[in-house]
């Protein structure tokens, strides 16, 4: 067999000590990215085994170019910057690593609903300009509102917990698991809609797929109540940007706490930056030091695990174990 080759594209932490301390005593070497950007990644895919990426987009070109590349994993859940359909056709699986932070993304999303709840980002600003008088408007208290939970995974679950525990209601749509697990205060939505319409505050936790983008349009934003709060820990291209903006302007909304856009990062001059019912945070909610341990950890044994032969524990295209084209450690 060829030497062992992985190209990191990018990380989003000091160092790749973690990879390389499972990968390196296994000869495979580690090809790290300067920018990540198309051309280099398409010249450095040229002869890797595995591609590891973080937030880069590995593009149809990038896997063209990839001629002896059998998989790509996600550092994280979504795959939504990876071309999964080219991957597919060219034999090479996909892979991610859905559970390491679930923990995080619950306690951000519920750092954030408290914080926009509370009036933070106004209060702070009042303090900071020396004027001690609020004009924040007067929060909720949270016990008996409803928290609406769009997707009901393991982060949608982590996030119900936290919603039990401070006496709210929940009403959820999107459930897979085991109805008779649900909290004793939680309900379950026909559609979103419901949710949408009956929530004091709602919060994403589905996906990135060309079914779900735009699932917060203009549409969907009218069916919420005017002083609602919504919150995304999931993916930017899930919402309207846009349409968001429009409802707030509109009074519509009663705000919004965002730790992922559309696009990623907002322009400097955006006017949802600016907005004191809007929190933005920077796609940060996925991150603590045993989080980011565990997510390096994984996507290197994924990577060892193709370069070995065998299969990965996640595989987000399934149809290609069938295909023709499936690329071997032999082939």
């Amino acid at each position: 067999m060829n030497h062992a080759r992985v190209l990191i594209t990018d990380y989003a932490w000091p160092d790749l000590r973690v990879e390389q301390s499972i990968l390196g005593p296994h000869g495979v070497e580690l090809v790290v990215a300067h920018n990540g950007d198309e051309q280099e990644l398409k010249e450095l895919a040229t002869n890797v085994d595995v591609i590891i990426t973080c937030f880069r987009r590995v593009s149809d070109e990038v896997l063209r170019a990839a001629a002896r590349c059998r998989a790509i994993i996600r550092y994280g859940v979504g795959v939504d910057n990876i071309d999964v359909d080219t991957a597919t056709a060219l034999g090479m699986l996909v892979s991610n690593v859905p559970d390491y932070c679930d923990e995080e993304v619950a306690d951000h999303a519920l750092m954030l609903l408290l914080a926009l709840n509370r009036r933070l980002k106004p209060l702070s600003t009042t303090v900071e300009s020396g004027d001690l008088r609020s004009e924040a408007g007067t929060p909720w208290r949270l016990r008996d509102r409803t928290l609406g939970l769009v997707g009901y995974g393991r982060i949608g679950q982590a996030l119900a917990l936290r919603g039990h525990a401070l006496g709210m209601r929940l009403l959820i749509a999107g459930i897979r698991s085991d109805p008779n697990d649900l909290p004793s205060n939680a309900g379950i939505a026909p559609n979103i809609d419901a949710v949408l319409q009956q929530s004091d505050i709602v919060s994403l936790h589905v996906p990135l797929t060309d079914q779900t983008r735009h699932l917060i349009n203009a549409r969907s934003l009218r069916m919420m109540k005017s002083d609602a709060l919504f919150i995304n820990t999931a993916r930017g291209g899930l919402v309207d940007t846009s349409a968001l903006l429009a409802a707030l302007e509109r009074g519509e909304l009663g705000g919004a706490a965002l730790d992922v856009t559309d696009p990623e990062p907002l322009e400097s001059d955006h006017p949802l930056r600016k907005r004191p019912d809007v929190l933005i945070t920077p796609h940060t909610a996925f991150h603590s030091d045993a989080a980011i341990r565990e997510l390096a950890r994984k996507a290197a044994e994924r990577a060892l695990a193709v370069i070995n032969g065998e299969r990965p524990p996640t595989i987000v295209n399934l149809a290609v174990l069938t295909s023709s084209a499936l690329r071997t450690r032999d082939a």
